[in-house]
């Protein structure tokens, strides 16, 4: 797996592996299953993890500590603090006080079995907590070698320039896709103003751009079914870009998840996307997406193509989109 670097050294593989599915929001969960497609994924060469404290709450973290206790692989683990809920609760705050954050992070600590955690996400920005005193805990964990990397996820630019101020951000998280580009407009240029790495989240819009769920039928438990992109009406105005993709993966002898997942790695070598996935299969997918090449005429017409094909929706509920771009 070719490498990448997040920030000024944060060296990871250039596709990592989103871990939230194994424990909820995309239906059932199978820990024995998840262990394999992880142990897996680490024999392909990836070897950044992401996880979050509230996926689960906690579920998720002590799934990945299970991995670690049982490899040796150098895996990079990133995960997240400031969403807060309560077991078998949807509902959420959000605290982002450096006394939190450290009680959070020894928490991560515990439930992933490590002494250090290698790049530690704001997971959603409380706006009325000042960024300069949750990045102020942050340095603090940092000098005391409880983590190595800070990153904030969903952030306007100005925020990220306040929290770079003071101390180095080495990644910010968002969703970036083909039919999710609001990044390319501030927060993308500013990372690269300021020298920060990108991490795209949802880089397959959460399955729609491989061809699946286009009539939008989902397991119990798919919190995709309660998303404004995902209803009737949106689905149909969106099935154009599937549908193009489909048909540019098909004539160049890929998968449509590989030639989305090229198209990210293409906008720039600061991008590290992370896909997520419970199945073997859709994992060699997507690690194969990192040996894709897209000519100059393919991305001009990929460009021309969604061009055409607005997107119908927003990509969270209205209560969802609050907590973006803050």
């Amino acid at each position: 797996m070719l490498k990448r670097t997040l920030g000024t050294d944060l060296h990871v593989s250039a596709i990592g592996l989103g871990c939230m599915g194994m424990s909820e929001f995309y239906g059932p969960r199978d820990d024995e299953v998840s262990l394999r497609v992880l142990h897996e994924a680490a024999e392909l060469g990836i070897d950044f993890f992401d996880t979050s404290d509230m996926y689960g709450p906690h579920h998720n973290e002590e799934l990945i500590g299970t991995f670690l206790k049982s490899s040796k692989a150098p895996v990079k683990v990133a995960t997240k603090f400031g969403i807060v809920r309560a077991p078998g609760d949807y509902r959420r705050s959000l605290d982002n006080r450096p006394d939190y954050a450290r009680a959070a992070c020894e928490g991560s600590l515990r439930r992933l079995g490590v002494e250090q955690i290698d790049l530690y996400y704001v997971h959603r920005v409380a706006a009325e907590q000042p960024i300069e005193e949750t990045m102020e805990g942050l340095a603090a964990l940092i000098r005391e070698g409880k983590i190595a990397q800070i990153g904030l996820c969903e952030v306007s630019a100005e925020t990220l320039r306040r929290a770079h101020a003071v101390h180095p951000v080495s990644a910010v998280q968002t969703e970036y896709s083909l039919w999710t580009r609001e990044p390319e407009t501030e927060i993308l240029p500013t990372c690269r103003a300021l020298s920060v790495g990108f991490v795209p989240y949802s880089p397959l819009g959460r399955g729609f751009l491989t061809g699946r769920f286009q009539d939008g039928a989902f397991e119990e438990g798919d919190f995709r079914a309660s998303l404004p992109r995902f209803q009737k009406t949106a689905l149909q105005a969106n099935r154009g870009i599937a549908d193009l993709i489909a048909m540019m993966a098909a004539r160049k002898g890929i998968t449509p998840a590989q030639l989305a997942l090229a198209w990210l790695l293409a906008q720039g070598d600061d991008i590290v996307p992370i896909p997520g996935t419970k199945r073997s299969s859709n994992l060699h997918d997507n690690v194969a997406a990192a040996e894709v090449t897209l000519s100059e005429d393919e991305m001009a017409e990929i460009e021309t193509g969604l061009l055409a094909r607005p997107v119908t929706g927003e990509r969270y509920t209205a209560e969802g989109m609050k907590g973006v771009n803050v």
